[in-house]
């Protein structure tokens, strides 16, 4: 091999590895888009710039590997459907009981599936891997559920969150996500 088609070898080398390098930032980010959706600008949104936002996402995506997760067997599904259903006829008399009973039921599906449930934000980020599309969601119920126990929401308001956490419920419920760790299908 002659020297000038070495150097021409080494040049081409060094340009792909260059473009590789420039490219991936671009590529994590796409990546992170396609699977955060929605949740990928919300981060963006609350963290000081936009590194930091994907770090964040990528630390969800870590954490999350480690959960334990698990599909729901058909009983249970069919138990917290029927729970679903009670929580719904209770709204006509008692909504803010029924938005209370709601979030619970979200936190007790939650558990059954795997997920840790030590606090709204710990369970959002988590949530936020595999259900980023129906956070929105989740956080609006829940702050219609804190603006209710401030006196600040009306029963409009309740029926709004009542409809916001069926969409994270029926997202839990429905789920058919596989998780390397499923040990129930």
């Amino acid at each position: 091999m002659t020297s000038v088609i070495l150097v021409v070898v080494i040049a081409i080398v060094v340009v792909l590895a260059g473009a590789a390098l420039l490219a991936q930032p671009y590529l994590r980010r796409k990546r992170l888009r396609h699977r955060f959706g929605s949740e990928y600008d919300h981060a963006l949104e609350h963290t000081e710039d936009r590194h930091a936002a994907e770090r964040e996402l990528v630390e969800r995506e870590r954490r999350h590997d480690s959960l334990e997760l698990r599909a729901l067997t058909s009983e249970r599904k069919h138990e917290f459907t029927e729970a679903w259903t009670s929580v719904q006829e209770r709204f006509v008399d008692e909504p803010a009981d029924a938005v209370r009973e709601a979030d619970q039921l979200i936190t007790t599906v939650m558990a059954e599936r795997g997920y840790p449930t030590e606090g709204f934000d710990q369970q959002v980020a988590d949530l936020s891997v595999e259900h980023a599309a129906t956070l929105g969601h989740y956080r609006d119920a829940h702050l219609i559920a804190t603006k209710h126990a401030q006196g600040q929401a009306s029963t409009e308001d309740l029926r709004t969150a009542i409809v916001h956490y069926r969409a994270l419920f029926l997202d839990l419920t429905d789920s058919h996500t596989t998780h390397k760790k499923d040990t129930v299908s």
